[in-house]
């Protein structure tokens, strides 16, 4: 796999837990290795528990990618870009999810449970961890974005 993905940590709530659960089977298949920070049922829970723990290895640097999975992903992708250094794409097809990769260099990518079917967060997932970014034009803009948290976070 272009890239080198080791490992991927990987988290959703009850309404993304089965598409969460194929991922991980899939991502496995695939040679990576998956940590695997819940849900593990279908009892309801507030998502901000399950992705935080993600975005925070992601933003420490601690692992290059994570996935999030909620039941439209818009919840998960509003938590995870709160955390520095992440950039969380939520998509709904695969070329999407390659753009997040190849112009955005987006670090966890959000998919909707009850949005996206297996096979299809399975593709969006192949074209993301196998697309590079691009950097150049890309990265000017990315440097710009981060200027933007800069000023308005203090960070």
């Amino acid at each position: 796999m272009e890239n080198n993905i080791e490992k991927v940590v990987i988290a959703s709530d009850h309404a993304g837990r089965e598409i969460k659960e194929d991922l991980k089977e899939f991502l496995i298949g695939m040679g990576v290795e998956v940590i695997d920070m819940g849900v593990n049922n279908d009892v309801a829970v507030d998502y901000p528990d399950y992705g935080s723990p993600v975005a925070e290895k992601v933003s420490k640097g601690e692992v290059a990618r994570g996935i999030l999975v909620c039941g439209t992903g818009v919840g998960m992708s509003i938590l995870a870009n709160k955390f520095k250094n992440v950039r969380a794409a939520l998509v709904s097809d695969v070329y999407t999810a390659r753009m997040a990769r190849e112009h955005n260099d987006a670090n966890i990518l959000v998919i909707g449970g009850r949005i996206s079917g297996k096979g299809l967060a399975r593709e969006m997932t192949r074209a993301w961890l196998e697309a590079r970014f691009e950097g150049g034009r890309h990265q000017r803009r990315l440097d710009k974005i981060a200027e933007i948290e800069k000023r308005n976070n203090g960070k």
